[in-house]
């Protein structure tokens, strides 16, 4: 009997990211200026707008839930060290490679539970930066930070591009696939344990907001906090045409976190797993 996986339903989560201190998520830097700035932030090449990739969002979130666990980092990736499940029986018991994704060569790997949009700037943000803030840079500050050599005591200025403090992205989405499979006779995918998965997206979150997002984090960039969470779900018994239902809003993460049994619950029910 071949492998054989359905699709059973997806949560979709909605939020705003709203810059606590200023942010830095660095983009190309081909073609800077002399007496320019040294580190760009990505922007969206049609509006020039500065964004949140759903790379950078979802990345630094595994990265940070594969030391909250003590995960083995065993995989080189572009210089990068992460951990991926080598065998179908760990595989089968790990949240993180099981929600964030292995490798597509993996004989044991099942779809990928966790899809992550690029976050872009609000057009009220946006309006705020230009008509208010008066940025060094369309939408931008510049910071300037000063190196100490530590023979010559020479100062070594450098100067970094982020999106000023109070800034608001929005809204970003966060798409969670729930599937049952079997390969044979054995199960290798159970909805229900995916729906329980699903708080290790949860922790991931928080871990972001006590972290930072971006560069130079431990100097002060990147801190940011979720805003006007939205929770709703999308059946895929025969109901996929639907729009996804709301199952539960909450004003931020903390709010999230205290309801998190209930909200299983009901996601579980919505999607006719109970």
């Amino acid at each position: 009997m071949p492998k054989q996986i359905q699709l059973k339903g997806r949560i979709f989560l909605t939020f705003n990211i709203q810059a606590v201190t200023g942010l830095h998520i660095g983009g190309s830097e081909t073609g800077i200026e002399i007496g320019g700035v040294d580190k760009v932030v990505i922007r969206d090449p049609i509006t020039n707008r500065p964004y949140i990739p759903g790379s950078s969002l979802k990345g630094k979130m595994r990265s940070l839930l594969e030391k909250y666990r003590g995960l083995s980092l065993n995989r080189n990736i572009g210089g990068t060290a992460i951990h991926s499940c080598d065998q179908s029986e760990e595989y089968q018991q790990c949240d993180i490679c099981q929600v964030f994704g292995v490798p597509g060569e993996m004989n044991f790997a099942t779809p990928t539970r966790l899809v992550v949009r690029d976050v872009h700037l609000t057009d009220e943000s946006a309006r705020i930066l230009t008509e208010q803030a008066h940025t060094d840079l369309p939408y931008t500050e510049v910071k300037t930070e000063v190196s100490i050599d530590r023979v010559t005591s020479a100062a070594n200025p450098r100067r970094m591009e982020r999106v000023p403090a109070g800034a608001i992205f929005g809204p970003a989405e966060l798409v969670y696939s729930v599937y049952e499979g079997k390969d044979g006779y054995a199960s290798i995918a159970d909805p229900k344990k995916d729906v329980e998965r699903f708080r290790a997206l949860v922790e991931g979150l928080q871990l972001l907001e006590d972290d930072y997002l971006g560069g130079s984090g431990s100097r002060g960039s990147g801190k940011v906090r979720l805003q006007g969470i939205r929770v709703s779900v999308r059946s895929g018994e025969k109901k996929y045409l639907e729009a996804p239902q709301k199952v539960k809003e909450y004003d931020d993460l903390s709010a999230l976190e205290s309801d998190l049994l209930n909200l299983l619950r009901e996601v579980t029910s919505v999607l006719g797993l109970a």
